[in-house]
C-alpha cells in the first residue's frame, strides 16, 4: 500500500532517534557497572577475545580440535555464570548488559529483508500520522465506542421513515464496519447532513482506525484542499505553508482522503476543476475517498457539475445525517 513519505521519513527519525537513546541507556548502564564491579569489565574484556582464541584453537591445538573448543566453551559458560553473579551482588539484573535488539524481527533496522517496513517501524508511522491527524480532529476523544445515541431524537421523520436515532445507529455501524474492514476494494463514502449532526465525529473515528490498521490517511477541510492546490498552480508565497507540491500529492495519493466541510469554501470556477480533479482521479486510482458536507448529492452536483454527481451517485455509498443540531442540543443543556 502507498505511503505517505513525509509520514514515514518523520517516523523513521523518531525510530532512530530513540535506538540512538537506549543505546545511549545501555552504555551508561554499562559504565556505572564497570565502575561498582570492575571484575565484570575484565570479565566482557575475556568473552570478547573469545571467537579469536576459538580459532587460534582450532590450527594450534596438537590433540583434536574439537576437544579444545569444548574446552573453550566450558570457559565460557563458566565466565558467563560468574558475571552473572557478580552483577546480582552489585545489585543489578543479570541481563542488565545485554545488547539484544529491541525488535527481534529487523535487529532495529526498521527494515525487514526484503525492503518492506518492520511492524516496529510500522507502529511509529502510524503514531506519526494519529499526530497530525490530531492537530485537526480530536482523535483521543472521538471514537466509536464514544459516540453516543442519547443526543438523537426517538420520533419518526415523516420525510425518512425512521428516527434520527434510529439512523445514527446504522450509520454508526456502517461507519465502523467500513473503517474496520478498510481495504482497496472498499466503497467511498459521501456523508451529507446539516451541520452538528456527527460527520466530522464519525470522520474522526474512521481516520483513527484506518490509521492503525496501517493504512495512509490524510483529513483536512475542503477550504485548505483547495487553497494548497491554488498555492501549487499559481505559486503565491504563504509563509504558513511549507509545501503546497507535498500536500497536494499527499490528497491524491493517501489511501484515504478524508475531506470536510465541501462546499463552504468560496465558489469559483477553480475550485470546480480541483474538486473534480480530486474525486476523478483517485477512483481512476482505486483510492478511497469520504466526503463530508452540508450539501445534498443533487446541490453538489449544482454546485461542481453533473460529472462529479455522476461518480457520487456510481461510486459512492451516500449516508444521510438528519436530526437536531447536537452541538446546539449541548450547549443548551
Amino acid at each position: 500500500m502507498p505511503r505517505d513519505g513525509s509520514v514515514m521519513s518523520e517516523a523513521f527519525r523518531r525510530f532512530q532517534a530513540d535506538r540512538t537513546r537506549r543505546q545511549a541507556r545501555l552504555e551508561q548502564r554499562r559504565a556505572e557497572i564497570y565502575r561498582r564491579a570492575p571484575a565484570v569489565e575484565a570479565i566482557d574484556r575475556e568473552l570478547r577475545s573469545t571467537a579469536a582464541r576459538i580459532v587460534l584453537a582450532a590450527f594450534e591445538s596438537e590433540g583434536s580440535p574439537e576437544e579444545a573448543l569444548r574446552a573453550l566453551e566450558e570457559s565460557n559458560l563458566a565466565l558467563q555464570q560468574k558475571r552473572e553473579t557478580l552483577l546480582r551482588q552489585a545489585g543489578f539484573d543479570s541481563g542488565a548488559l545485554d545488547d539484544a535488539p529491541a525488535c527481534p524481527l529487523c535487529g532495529d533496522a526498521g527494515y525487514l529483508p526484503d525492503g518492506a517496513p518492520c511492524r516496529c517501524l510500522m507502529a511509529y508511522y502510524t503514531s506519526e500520522q494519529n499526530r497530525r491527524l490530531s492537530r485537526l480532529m480530536d482523535l483521543e476523544n472521538q471514537s466509536f465506542e464514544r459516540f453516543s445515541l442519547e443526543w438523537y431524537s426517538r420520533q419518526v421523520s415523516p420525510v425518512y421513515g425512521c428516527s434520527p436515532r434510529d439512523n445514527m445507529r446504522m450509520v454508526r455501524e456502517v461507519c465502523e464496519k467500513y473503517a474496520t474492514a478498510f481495504s482497496h476494494g472498499s466503497s467511498n463514502l459521501f456523508f451529507t447532513g446539516a451541520p452538528g449532526l456527527g460527520k466530522t465525529f464519525l470522520s474522526a473515528c474512521i481516520a483513527r482506525v484506518v490509521s492503525e490498521r496501517g493504512f495512509s490517511v490524510v483529513y483536512d477541510t475542503a477550504a485548505h484542499i483547495l487553497q494548497q492546490f491554488e498555492l501549487r498552480k499559481f505559486g503565491r508565497e504563504d509563509p504558513y505553508e511549507e509545501d503546497p507540491d507535498r500536500d497536494v500529492n499527499r490528497y491524491l495519493n493517501c489511501d484515504l482522503l478524508i475531506m470536510d466541510d465541501l462546499g463552504t469554501e468560496m465558489e469559483l470556477p477553480f475550485a470546480k476543476a480541483v474538486v473534480y480533479q480530486i474525486i476523478n482521479d483517485r477512483l481512476v486510482n482505486n483510492r478511497k475517498t469520504v466526503l463530508s458536507t452540508n450539501l445534498s448529492a443533487e446541490e453538489t452536483g449544482r454546485r461542481y457539475g453533473e460529472a462529479v454527481l455522476s461518480r457520487i451517485r456510481g461510486e459512492y455509498q451516500i449516508i444521510r445525517f438528519f436530526g437536531e443540531d447536537i452541538r446546539r442540543l449541548k450547549r443548551n443543556c
